[in-house]
């Protein structure tokens, strides 16, 4: 059995496997796609495949579409040769669930793929095509929070940003360069509208788009590079939309164990590759079956029908706003976030066998529940009480998911701000400070007691991939695991960078707490647990 298009004709050795196929046809409809693009995607690893393909696929399944999704690369050039290619841009998505059964089913809604790269001419000329294409109604992105950005921590621009600006369109390496290059090129073609959907796990994803977008068309305006006719199209939502989002669904790596499994069912050639790059993917896409996608419906050249997408909610710009709020400030993210670094210090694997701990499922439920809840507006369209129940009876609890506490401290530094800053902020404008809070602080001081990349037995572990990760843990170089004293002066640079955590823990009541958290936390081995039971158990 091969992921193929000449494979999966053999559709009863797929149905003996218990693996679904398309009902539709994907050869015609990726030709269909090549000659009227509705939906572009940027950024096409396992969330992409798994959770918005699978919107396109539901779409293709109930006749409401006929088209596919143009898939972009722009970073990793290795996945479109090594996991979309060799397959024919197939993907095999499996949702595991929790009583440990498995849902599969090719997906043939991946219907092209591109490598955004200007040194190529023909993927460059094919990618333009598409974008001077009148039929392009949307373009969607989950290129992780960092794929915005355009300046570093300093206030100065990155380096290859800043070779962007220089070097204008035509050279355009950057995601965001590549971004504005296209629609430079839909302008030129005939300033057809068009909707750019961020559905990145970030706050206001749709403004963070918006402005870097925004940025580098002004960058290349004041250097001659377009028009200032350009400039006003892409600030003219009328005419180039930034909707917002909240996106949720756990998506972790893909399992080996799984990748044997089914090359045990007779699929070829299943294993997961690491890229150049150090992207984990594979030909299949492992997840859980929860999935919630809430869009501010602004589309300006007209959308697919995506409300008939599995947990897809259309809503205002203020309702996607609240429904973000509760999950990303309250609900999951916080969760995520303080107990994946506390569990790579214990020692423990799966995020699933943290909650396990009595006093870490009640942190969690402390930080969710108790804390992020109390400052949070209900979105009306999603309860936030049924969604925590969901998270905490059915979701976080699924082992047969193996999402992993590593996976979880991946880029965490540039969502502190949102998962505990905002929290943070309501509290201050609330009562006029944070200090009171228990659960929230000790998050933050396990994630810097995380980042000295010695676990609480004392052995050394690697950090995940984080922007800021060899930043913070040299700045935490000198503390000693064992002597408390040995933290003096260290964390005042952290706590108080308020592009860090959007805003000065110290004026917030919680610098001292946390200082006071981590000089208890690095007393010796096993301090870091047994300052979690003293402090929660005071809850």
């Amino acid at each position: 059995m091969q992921l193929t298009f000449q494979g999966i004709q053999n559709r009863n050795a797929y149905q003996t496997a218990g693996i679904s196929l398309p009902g539709y046809d994907p050869i015609k409809t990726a030709g269909q796609t090549r000659q009227t693009p509705r939906w572009v995607h940027f950024g096409i690893g396992n969330i992409f495949r798994g959770f918005i393909g699978g919107i396109a696929d539901d779409l293709l399944e109930k006749g409401l579409a006929d088209t596919g999704i143009v898939c972009v690369e722009t970073f990793d050039y290795d996945v479109v040769d090594q996991i979309y290619r060799p397959f024919d841009n197939l993907v095999l998505n499996i949702i595991l669930r929790g009583d440990g059964t498995r849902d599969m089913k090719v997906l043939g809604s991946l219907s092209e793929a591109i490598k955004a790269d200007a040194k190529v001419p023909e993927a460059w000329s094919r990618l333009k095509a598409v974008f001077e294409n009148p039929s392009l109604q949307m373009v969607s992105f989950t290129i992780t929070e960092k794929g915005y950005a355009l300046k570093g921590t300093d206030g100065s621009y990155l380096s290859y940003v800043q070779k962007d600006l220089e070097q204008g369109p035509d050279q355009a390496t950057g995601a965001m360069a590549i971004v504005t290059a296209m629609l430079l090129s839909r302008f030129r073609a005939g300033k057809y509208p068009l909707a750019l959907v961020s559905m990145d796990n970030c706050s206001h994803n749709g403004s963070l788009l918006r402005s870097s977008v925004v940025t580098t068309a002004q960058e290349w305006c004041r250097r001659g590079f377009v028009s200032r006719e350009f400039l006003d199209y892409v600030s003219d939502e009328n005419q180039v939309s930034f909707p917002w989002t909240m996106i949720d669904k756990i998506t972790p790596r893909p399992s080996e164990k799984i990748a044997g499994e089914l090359e045990a069912l007779g699929l070829e050639n299943m294993q997961p590759v690491i890229t150049g790059k150090k992207t984990y993917i594979a030909p299949f896409v492992n997840a859980e079956g929860p999935q919630y996608l809430v869009i501010e419906d602004h589309f300006p050249n007209g959308r697919p029908e995506l409300e008939a997408g599995k947990g897809v909610y259309l809503a205002d710009r203020n309702t996607v706003n609240l429904a973000e709020r509760m999950k990303v400030t309250a609900c999951l993210n916080p969760v995520h976030s303080a107990l994946g670094p506390i569990g790579v210090l214990l020692g423990i694997d799966l995020f699933a066998d943290v909650l396990k701990i009595p006093e870490l499922l009640k942190m969690g439920r402390t930080l969710a529940y108790g804390e992020g809840m109390a400052v949070i507006e209900d979105p009306k369209i999603l309860s936030p009480k049924a969604f925590t129940d969901e998270l905490f009876e059915d979701r976080f609890p699924n082992e047969y998911l193996g999402d992993t506490n590593l996976r979880l401290c991946t880029d965490t530094s540039q969502g502190l701000g949102v998962r505990f800053g905002e929290t943070i902020k309501a509290y201050r404008a609330k009562t006029g400070t944070a200090e009171h809070l228990t659960a929230l602080p000790l998050g933050i001081a396990g994630y810097l007691r995380y980042l000295m990349a010695i676990n609480d037995q004392g052995q050394p572990y690697e950090l995940a991939p984080d922007p800021l990760a060899d930043e913070l843990h040299e700045q935490l170089s000198t503390l000693v695991l064992g002597d408390p004293s040995s933290l003096k002066d260290q964390l005042k640079p952290i706590l108080s960078n308020e592009s860090i955590f959007f805003c000065n823990l110290y004026d917030d009541g919680l610098g001292s707490k946390i200082e006071n958290l981590l000089r208890e936390m690095i007393a010796g081995q096993g301090a870091v647990g047994e300052t979690i039971r003293r402090y929660i158990g005071q809850i």
